[in-house]
């Protein structure tokens, strides 16, 4: 049962490995000299990369981020259903092969291959990825923190749970629909459905997170968000730590509650043309800014910190773990009751 399975899935997997052996070679030659900009000067790595380096890092992320997707539905999906759809089940059950032994053998082929091929991709990338990560130039340009959305789910483990995840919800939907191709688009709709779902609602709860109090200034300012006449609506602030994952940004009176901003700052906005022009220190908008400041309004921040970056992606890595185990379980009872 494991030989047939690997030669129903070898094709596609010295597919994948290929690509991903491509991949880590770019990578391998191009790392090193990230490594000796930042050992040189970690305040500088962003200045001195070059279009094929922002190039790289943002290609990084994207595939990452695709071939869990993509594994799920072109593994996973049709593993069951298209032997569903053929028929052919019956004649490996016929042949002294339980189902639960068919099952499982094919669950535990795929999940190992495509989990071994994306864990080894990741850490190419993240390996490739990390003097960058959360680097911020002197021209306002910069790269995402780890901890953000934007890059979490393409380091470290989480990939491997993602992976083992969509490969199980692919199978465990192809076995419920029998047809490959309806169970390949659900996979991919239900898989990026979870994975927008997870850092909205549950990734900032994994671990708990810290709340703070931060004045607002110059130093602290973030973004200043617009409403419909281009006045300032809003301000977000950043903790002292640019690798922190802002959860929450809210602005707060002198008596500790949730306020808007004051009116008097959109005419103090609406004086200084060139707002976010010149560096920080000499920015027209300071005024509005201390003035602000002074009148007691400050900005409650609720965070993950930088140092959190590894339990949150261990919790979120057995999260999905978990979850695989409910789905295989319920795609075992599908096969063994349901399945004919």
């Amino acid at each position: 049962m494991i030989w047939l399975t690997w030669r129903q899935l070898r094709a596609q997997a010295a597919t994948v490995v290929l690509a991903v052996t491509a991949m880590a070679v770019v990578l391998a030659l191009t790392g090193p000299r990230l490594v000796e900009l930042a050992r040189a000067g970690a305040d500088e790595v962003f200045d001195r990369l070059t279009s094929t380096d922002g190039t790289l890092f943002w290609a990084g992320l994207v595939v990452v981020a695709a071939v869990p997707a993509l594994v799920g539905a072109f593994w996973g999906a049709p593993l069951v259903a298209r032997e569903l759809e053929a028929g052919t089940h019956r004649l490996v059950w016929n042949q002294s092969v339980t189902r639960t032994r068919w099952l499982l053998t094919k669950l535990a082929v795929t999940t190992a291959v495509a989990a071994l091929a994306v864990g080894a991709l990741s850490f190419a990338v993240t390996w490739w990825s990390d003097p960058l990560d959360g680097a911020v130039g002197h021209a306002r340009g910069s790269f995402p923190g780890v901890l953000t959305p934007v890059s979490f789910a393409m380091r470290g483990v989480a990939p491997v749970g993602y992976t083992v995840f969509a490969v199980v919800l692919g199978v465990t939907l192809g076995a419920v629909l029998r047809r490959s191709l309806t169970a390949m688009a659900l996979t991919l709709a239900v898989y990026v459905l979870v994975q927008l779902a997870v850092p909205l609602w549950v990734r900032p709860y994994l671990v708990a997170p810290t709340t703070a109090t931060i004045a607002i200034s110059a130093r602290t300012l973030d973004s200043v968000v617009a409403d419909d006449q281009g006045g300032p609506q809003s301000i977000t602030v950043h903790t002292t730590d640019r690798g922190d994952w802002i959860v929450a940004n809210e602005t707060l009176a002198a008596d500790g509650r949730p306020a808007a901003l004051p009116a008097w700052m959109s005419d103090c906005f609406a004086a200084a043309p060139d707002r976010f022009a010149g560096p920080i220190e000499a920015s027209p908008i300071n005024p509005c800014l201390e003035r602000l400041a002074s009148e007691g309004y400050t900005q409650r921040v609720v965070y993950q910190p930088a140092g959190n970056f590894w339990p949150v992606q261990l919790a979120e890595t057995a999260l999905y773990l978990a979850a695989s185990g409910l789905l295989a379980g319920f795609c075992l009872w599908w096969t063994r009751r349901r399945l004919s």
